[in-house]
C-alpha cells in the first residue's frame, strides 16, 4: 500500500484536533438552553452531521458531472466515495435529530416535511449504492451511478429547503421560516460553537473523503489487475 501522503496526515491532526475543540464548545463554552435544556446540545452535532452529509452529496453530483464528460474513472471513484460519508453522516443526523426530539417533541419521530424528505433522501442514495451492486461492468456501473447521482441530487435541495417550503414543526437556525416553531434564538457564543462545529466537521469530511478516495483507488487497481487476469487465462 502507498505511504500516506503527508498533507494528509497533517489533516488528520488538524481535523482532530477541530472537532476535540468543537465538542469541548459545546459542552462547556456554549450556554444551556434555557427552555430545551442540556438536550439542545444536541443541535451543534445534528445540523453539522447533516450538513456534512448533503456536502458529500454535493461533491458526489460535482464528480458524477465530470465523470460523464472525462470519462475518468477517479471521478466516479470520488463520486462513490462523496455518497459513502454522505450517507453516515445524514444517518447521524436522523439519529441525532430523534434523540433530540425525543424529550422535545416527546416522540422519536414524526412525518414532519424536513424529517420525511431527509429520509426520502437518504433512501435514494441507499439506492444508488443497490444499483452499483447490481452491474458488474466497472464503466457500465460508474455511468449509471453517475447518472443517478445527478437525478437524485433533486433530493438536497428540497430537503434543506423543507423547512421554508412547506409547514413544519421543525425550527430554523437563521431568520423567519413558515414554521410554527419560529427560528432559534442563538446567542453570541451559540453562533461561535455553532460555526466552529459546521466547519471542523466540513474539515473531517475532506480527511475522510481523501482516505476513501485512496481506498478507491486501490479498489479500482485491483479489480483491474483481476480482470486482466481472468482475460489472460
Amino acid at each position: 500500500m502507498k505511504q500516506t501522503p503527508r498533507g494528509l496526515i497533517f489533516l488528520d491532526i488538524v481535523a482532530s484536533t477541530a472537532i476535540i475543540g468543537a465538542f469541548s464548545l459545546v459542552m462547556f463554552y456554549a450556554p444551556v438552553e434555557l427552555e430545551m435544556g442540556l438536550v439542545q446540545k444536541v443541535f451543534y452535532f445534528h445540523v453539522a452531521s447533516t450538513w456534512t452529509g448533503m456536502l458529500g452529496f454535493l461533491v458526489a453530483t460535482i464528480a458524477a458531472i465530470i465523470f460523464l464528460k472525462s470519462g475518468k474513472m477517479k471521478w466516479d471513484i470520488a463520486g462513490v466515495a462523496g455518497i459513502e460519508i454522505g450517507m453516515v453522516f445524514v444517518g447521524l443526523g436522523i439519529l441525532s435529530g430523534s434523540i433530540w426530539a425525543r424529550p422535545i417533541w416527546n416522540a422519536w419521530w414524526t412525518w414532519d416535511p424536513r424529517l420525511t424528505t431527509t429520509l426520502i433522501m437518504e433512501l435514494i442514495y441507499f439506492a444508488y449504492m443497490i444499483l452499483r451492486g447490481s452491474v458488474e461492468d466497472p464503466l457500465r456501473r460508474a455511468r449509471y451511478g453517475a447518472i443517478y447521482a445527478i437525478i437524485g441530487f433533486a433530493s438536497v435541495p428540497l430537503t434543506f429547503l423543507s423547512i421554508r417550503l412547506f409547514r413544519t414543526i421543525h425550527p430554523v437556525v437563521f431568520g423567519d421560516a413558515n414554521s410554527s416553531s419560529g427560528a432559534l434564538a442563538l446567542t453570541n457564543r451559540m453562533q461561535t460553537t455553532f460555526i466552529v462545529s459546521l466547519l471542523a466537521f466540513s474539515l473531517f469530511f475532506v480527511v475522510l473523503f481523501w482516505h476513501r478516495y485512496r481506498l478507491g483507488k486501490l479498489q479500482n487497481e485491483f479489480e483491474n489487475q483481476t480482470i486482466s487476469s481472468e482475460t489472460e487465462d
